[in-house]
């Protein structure tokens, strides 16, 4: 069978966003080869024509999340508007579209070195953007604190308000965080020598 000029694209680039949405809803484990190839309908041997692993398909379609989330940040065009953005019910709602970070960290902590230094690679490019909204009058120092600790902040806020079984307490904590993290944004505090 022959297929037209750019098949194999659109078919890894499906494959792809499968897999970022499944491993986001599912967790990267629990995701199987033969099962995600099935639910695109296309074949378990199909799939090594795309990706030497199951390992290199998770680091690219966590990159391409992470990717996309860095992308949502820089369109918000303020980090108050990402802060927002990110704590929002919408993003509460749809882990399969949201954040790997929030989804995901647990089990990239415990994933292979190739999976990792993917994470780490895309996360140093959201902490940057993040950095480059914050006051001119900061330090480097002081700017790469501030992003992970608010960065850190929106992560644990957004997982909390997935973990609990209470609308008002999930709202609540989406709120709680938004607060801080906003409040982290405007007065920095100093860091310790």
């Amino acid at each position: 069978m022959r297929y037209e000029n750019g098949h194999k694209e659109a078919t890894r680039e499906k494959i792809l966003v499968e897999a970022a949405r499944r491993f986001r809803e599912e967790g990267i484990d629990a995701v199987g080869v033969a099962n995600l190839m099935g639910g695109i309908g296309l074949t378990q041997g199909g799939f090594y024509n795309h990706f030497a692993s199951k390992d290199a398909l998770a680091r690219e379609a966590m990159t391409n999340a992470l990717e996309a989330t860095k992308a949502r940040f820089e369109k918000d065009g303020s980090v108050v508007a990402l802060v927002e953005r990110y704590l929002s019910t919408a993003h509460r709602d749809h882990p399969g579209r949201g954040c790997p970070a929030v989804t995901l960290s647990q089990e990239i902590a415990r994933a292979s070195d190739e999976v990792r230094e993917g994470f780490t690679d895309e996360l140093e490019k959201i902490l940057a953007t993040i950095r480059g909204d914050l006051p001119a009058d900061m330090s480097a120092r002081q700017k790469k604190a501030t992003a992970m600790a608010a960065f850190s902040a929106m992560v644990g806020s957004m997982t909390l308000a997935r973990a609990v079984n209470d609308q008002a307490l999930s709202d609540d904590i989406l709120a709680a965080g938004k607060k801080a993290v906003l409040a982290m944004l405007q007065t920095p505090s100093r860091p310790t020598s």
